[in-house]
């Protein structure tokens, strides 16, 4: 799907919408890199084709354009037939130009010291995050480093010991930001006050031309800087992802508690394997149709269910013939939202794409709701565009997301499902 956004430079409106903040951000980001890889591509073939004589050389801009050109500049009049003229401040109903001018160094001054501020948060953010996620490691290790003698009841306490001090150290994390928080907003007040004289200053002895080309390049300055800006946001994002993800697979809390529980000798666990159903694979589902590129209808999605879904057992429980309790067929999201209202924050449900070959997980957050594409279009299940993590099934997607945060901004964690509420069930005809 990612690819097919690619080759075409164009995602739909409503598919757009089903994305997050961090997705549209990394989506972009991709799409502006594709655009600079077939400018430079074209470049190349023009230079060469060039060289060998294969087509003219380009015109270089501002040349004349001679006599064919179409371009032409046409000047508003006014009343008396000449170029119609306004200049601040002497037009009828304008401010006066001193109160105009104090209103800008105001905001220029305002801006600036936003700036700085927010410049000084992120830095404070980034130590707050670091500090506080180091302690948690410490703590986390030296927990599972004593030699617990624990039985079977035990894992749900160490399980709540863990919680216990994750919040803990989440309250004080907050408690630090909300000091920086006003730390910099003190600062701010304050750098605003100071670069207010320092431009009355400035505006004081600058002639009126020097002060319109100061304008002008400061505007440009800030383009330049908003466009930089969201290039690092999009990738600080995907930079935070590839960590995570790093970090969830050698450091997991799961990985942790299991090997834990393994070395105290809870082989009572295992069972034998029966006769139940096999294990999903993750192997290639041979179409015997041809699947458009998108969902174009509710019969064409069970279709696609029924004959690549079905043999990888998707919706159902990890080795049972139990459909899983979070799965729900083809619903828009306003039904979603509203199976969601009364549930508490981190609960989920995991229903059928109309918009791409796959699903959308919806999750409870304390005051709304969230939506996460999950791509199924391959051999593997993915949250579409930023996920690095490739799952063999969707059991083991939202199995893995139980333990592992879906976002780092969001530390969105699946906690509870949100089963069906009416009879037959919203997947019944996925299973006819």
């Amino acid at each position: 799907m990612l690819q097919q956004i690619l080759h075409d430079m164009y995602i739909d409106p409503e598919l757009l919408a089903e994305l997050n903040d961090v997705q549209k951000h990394i989506l972009f980001y991709k799409m502006r890199e594709e655009q600079l890889r077939r400018w430079r591509e074209r470049e190349a073939w023009e230079a060469l084709a060039q060289e060998e004589g294969l087509r003219p050389p380009k015109a270089k801009r501002g040349m004349w354009l001679g006599a064919a050109s179409d371009k032409h500049i046409q000047w508003l009049l006014g009343a008396d037939g000449e170029v119609w003229v306004w200049i601040m401040g002497e037009g009828p109903g304008d401010k006066p130009y001193e109160e105009i001018s104090e209103e800008l160094i105001a905001e220029r001054a305002r801006l600036q010291a936003q700036r700085e501020a927010e410049e000084l948060w992120r830095q404070k953010e980034a130590e707050i995050t670091r500090k506080f996620r180091d302690a948690l490691a410490n703590e986390k290790a030296r927990i599972l480093a004593e030699k617990w003698k624990v039985e079977m009841e035990d894992r749900k306490a160490a399980k709540v010991l863990e919680e216990r001090i994750h919040e803990e150290f989440k309250r004080k994390e907050e408690e630090e930001r909300k000091r920086g928080e006003e730390q910099i907003r003190l600062q701010e007040e304050q750098r605003a006050k100071e670069l207010y004289w320092t431009l009355k200053q400035a505006q004081l002895h600058c002639q009126a031309s020097e002060k319109e080309e100061r304008e002008w390049e400061e505007q440009l300055r800030r383009s330049k800087a908003a466009d930089e800006e969201r290039s690092r946001r999009a990738q600080r994002a995907r930079d935070e992802y590839r960590r995570h993800s790093l970090r969830a697979i050698q450091k997991g809390t799961v990985a942790g508690l299991s090997s834990m529980f393994r070395e105290l000798g809870q082989s009572h666990e295992r069972e034998a394997p029966g006769p139940g159903p096999p294990q999903p694979l993750p192997v290639r589902v041979s179409r015997t149709w041809e699947r458009p590129l998108r969902p174009v209808s509710r019969d064409v999605i069970v279709r696609w269910f029924k004959e690549e879904q079905l043999p990888r057992r998707a919706g159902f429980e990890r080795s049972t013939k139990s459909i899983a309790p979070w799965f729900h067929g083809i619903i828009s999201r306003e039904n979603a939202e509203d199976l969601l209202e009364n549930m508490t924050e981190g609960a989920f449900l995991v229903r059928v794409s109309e918009k791409i070959w796959g699903y959308t997980l919806s999750y409870r957050l304390q005051k709304g709701f969230k939506h996460f594409l999950v791509d199924a279009s391959g051999d593997f299940y993915s949250f579409l565009g930023v996920d690095p993590n490739r799952h063999a099934t969707l059991t083991d997607l939202v199995d893995f997301h139980k333990e592992e945060i879906i976002t780092v901004s969001g530390g969105e964690l699946l906690q509870e499902p949100c089963g069906q509420r009416d009879s037959p069930p919203d997947y019944h005809l996925l299973f006819e």
